[in-house]
């Protein structure tokens, strides 16, 4: 092995570090706690040596959500897989996208609610973030109807999916009705 590319992967050990440690920081004490400051004393490296991999905060926030994206999209498409039947599969789907919003609040944040200096929605999305949504769009394009756009039925379920999982978390809704409010969402939005 050269010296660079021992020197590369070394960078790239030390990023994946730096995002494990922040990922781990805010799931255990919120984002408010992850601060480079933080970081560097956790990981045991200088906070120059932080800010040569990410500029602050807001960039580690998005190789958060990016990681986790991509987990997102995993979880999904194991769940709806095993599924039998449109039904059971869109039903699949919306549990294990509350139940990832419920396991891993702090990751879920870094993707859908906080600043990551990520574009959404448009042509430089990054690649994980359109493959979450792609992971939606296969199944929930099964049931979306013949006259509906398969894209903005995806929007209008996962929009409907997060407010479920946010209005819960927040203590806004009872989590004794989730499973209610989940098969209202499967029953009365898809065509089956």
């Amino acid at each position: 092995m050269s010296v660079q590319e021992r020197k590369q992967r070394e960078r790239a050990d030390r990023e994946r570090l730096i995002v494990a440690t922040a990922r781990e920081l805010a799931e255990q004490q919120g984002w408010d706690a992850v601060t480079t400051r933080r970081l560097a004393e956790r990981i045991e490296y200088s906070q120059p040596v932080l800010y040569s991999h990410f500029r602050g905060k807001r960039e580690i926030i998005g190789a958060v959500a990016l990681q986790g994206a991509t987990e997102l999209a995993t979880a999904v498409r194991a769940a709806t897989a095993t599924a039998t039947g449109p039904r059971a599969q869109v039903t699949a789907l919306a549990r294990t996208y509350l139940d990832f919003a419920a396991t891993h609040p702090a990751v879920y944040d870094a993707i859908f609610q906080l600043d990551g200096g990520l574009p959404y929605a448009q042509d430089n999305t990054p690649e994980p973030l359109k493959d979450a949504f792609a992971a939606l769009q296969e199944t929930l394009a099964t049931v979306a109807g013949d006259d509906i756009h398969p894209g903005l039925f995806t929007e209008v379920f996962w929009a409907a999916l997060h407010g479920i999982a946010t209005l819960t978390r927040e203590g806004r809704l009872p989590p004794e009705d989730t499973q209610q409010r989940l098969d209202l969402v499967v029953d009365r939005l898809a065509a089956f």
